[in-house]
């Protein structure tokens, strides 16, 4: 008998930043919009992205995606030469931006990619997570109470 594939959480989600989670603790998250090209929508219908090393830079008063990669399909056309690692500027309203620069500025945070995701009339939007850096001590707190919660399931799915 086959295994049944397993279904994603969210059918609109690109591409999720699991490490983020572990490595930082995110306060709050933010939804924005991505200035791409047309060969890179196309890439990200094929899910060929990685967000993993990522990270959003604070640039003249705008927001940028660096460090993320969108692989080029080979049937690209022929007079475009793509950058897969290009820059990618993100369009959040100016209140926003300006909060997240503040906030990176005097507080000593960051801000990471969490997910990409499509929006309704084909729109590619992406999660940023204002964050701080866990230390060594935290990270193992969350691993401890990540596996005390898989043996509590464990232990009512047995009774």
């Amino acid at each position: 008998m086959a295994k049944k594939p397993k279904k994603k959480q969210n059918d609109n989600t690109i591409a999720r930043n699991r490490k983020a989670r572990f490595n930082y603790s995110i306060d709050s998250t933010f939804e924005g919009g991505l200035v791409l090209e047309g060969w890179e929508v196309k890439s990200l219908r094929e899910g060929r992205v990685q967000i993993d090393e990522s990270y959003v830079l604070a640039r003249n008063g705008e927001l940028e995606w660096v460090g993320g990669t969108i692989t080029p399909l080979i049937s690209t056309s022929s007079h475009i030469h793509p950058s897969p690692t290009r820059s990618r500027k993100i369009l959040l309203h100016r209140h926003e931006i300006d909060r997240l620069i503040g906030q990176i500025e005097r507080k000593g945070y960051t801000l990471v990619p969490l997910a990409l995701y499509w929006k309704k009339n084909g729109r590619v939007k992406i999660d940023i997570g204002l964050a701080k850096g866990k230390k060594a001590h935290d990270k193992r707190a969350t691993i401890k109470e990540r596996d005390w919660q898989r043996e509590k399931a464990r232990s009512l799915k047995i009774r």
